[in-house]
């Protein structure tokens, strides 16, 4: 330590790792380890099974985006089948995407120009490649959460809010967020961040957030909480995409909501009011699959599209020699 500088806290006792999620198989080796918390809950609400943490908040990331539309609902704009699920998706950049939400967006008298996301290509890696072949470049509109930012203009200009402002912390909208994700997770809001497309972000659980994807799949017919849950199982393609998990799942076992969050955050609420939520440590989206899966297997979801979901092969030159699986 320099005589100028600040003495520097020394922790008495080192901080265990999170448990082992899933472990990466490579021709018989494992060759490394995937790390995280995970909750499962009864149909009754109660706690089933943990693994880690799962008390300890956590970004959810786009997994909050249930409770952000049901916030711009609760604020007026009257939104319903795809359009409602686009404004609760991390879209894929697939053409019928892009459609909708320049559709919405001149529905209010609005352009791409009005959103602050950030410039970015489509998230599905097929979409971006043709994306680009087509010689494009990054645009504010392909980017995955600007369904969510057309529905959160239109909601400001429906109740003449600023709408250059929308993102702010203090605006009325990301106030009203705030207070839903805080009751649909039984829970106050542990930090407040912000989210990689530039939106306010609330820090919950992973309890918390297994709580308020059950709470959305139980809540009454036409409330917002409602409304939401059912036009994303209607429509799941416009949550996620053709070639995504969260498509493949609603469309395959009814009644169930699901959702990822970047950093690898999952959350799932099936009909009866069993739900699950985890989070890896490091943020590798790899995993999620096989946890995903096994998590599913837990709950006693036996359906085909579970296999297919945990499905995740290692590759050697063009050859499968191993795979990504969840050790619980």
């Amino acid at each position: 330590m320099t005589s100028t500088g600040a003495p520097s806290a020394i922790p008495t006792s080192p901080v265990p790792a999170p448990p082992v999620l899933a472990e990466i198989v490579r021709s018989g080796f494992t060759e490394g380890h995937h790390r995280g918390s995970l909750v499962l809950l009864a149909a009754d609400g109660t706690v089933e099974h943990t693994i880690g943490d799962p008390a300890a908040p956590v970004f959810p990331r786009s997994s909050n985006k249930p409770m952000q539309a049901a916030a711009i609902l609760r604020a007026g704009l009257d939104l319903s089948g795809e359009r409602l699920a686009l404004a609760a998706a991390s879209h894929s950049g697939e053409p019928f995407h892009l459609d909708l939400v320049r559709t919405m967006l001149a529905e209010h008298g609005l352009s791409t120009d009005d959103l602050l996301t950030p410039p970015d290509l489509p998230l599905d890696p097929v979409e971006a490649e043709a994306y680009l072949a087509a010689g494009n470049v990054r645009e504010r509109i392909t980017m995955n959460c600007s369904g969510k930012h057309a529905a959160m203009l239109a909601v400001c200009v429906r109740n003449g809010w600023d709408t250059a402002g929308y993102l702010d912390p203090g605006h009325p909208l990301q106030r009203l967020v705030g207070e839903v994700v805080a009751e649909a997770a039984g829970e106050p809001v542990a930090a407040l961040g912000t989210d990689g497309c530039g939106a306010p972000l609330m820090a919950i659980g992973l309890t918390g957030l297994a709580r308020a994807f059950r709470s959305f799949v139980l809540a009454a017919p036409g409330s917002a909480e409602r409304r939401v849950a059912d036009a994303m199982r209607a429509h799941p393609e416009y949550v996620a995409g053709t070639r995504r998990p969260d498509t493949w799942l609603m469309r395959e076992v009814p009644g169930t909501l699901s959702k990822m969050g970047a950093e690898a955050v999952q959350a799932v609420a099936l009909a009866d009011g069993r739900a699950l939520a985890f989070k890896i440590d490091d943020g590798s989206t790899r995993a999620l699959g096989p946890v995903l899966a096994r998590a599913l297997e837990l709950l006693g979801v036996g359906a085909p599209v579970v296999a297919r979901i945990g499905r995740s092969p290692l590759f050697g030159g063009a050859a499968e020699v191993g795979e990504i699986r969840a050790t619980f």
